[in-house]
């Protein structure tokens, strides 16, 4: 039988997480693991910086012809990345 202030772990975590403000550093962290696993080794071996600040994904990517392959595919990288993560966290990816 649960109390009223009995909380599930997760929920513990999440609600630790929302106020000790961790959960924007710990979302960049989970995005930088997520891509190489959804673009694959060898994008991920050309990507020289990955960042991200108030959801908008930026990457520097160093070839020139991948820059303009994945620049036509900005918006599947995005849904990629946030079906991964499993919610709505990247609302723009920006290219450079």
């Amino acid at each position: 039988m649960r109390k009223k202030n009995d909380l599930s772990l997760k929920e513990a975590l999440q609600e630790m997480l929302q106020e000790m403000r961790l959960k924007p550093g710990l979302d960049e962290s989970r995005v930088k693991a997520v891509w190489e696993k959804v673009m694959g080794k060898t994008i991920s071996t050309y990507t020289a910086n990955i960042a991200v600040r108030k959801n908008v994904l930026y990457l520097t990517i160093l070839s020139a012809p991948l820059k303009q392959e994945l620049l036509f595919g900005r918006e599947r990288i995005r849904k990629l990345i946030n079906e991964e993560m499993g919610e709505e966290y990247i609302k723009e990816v920006v290219i450079r």
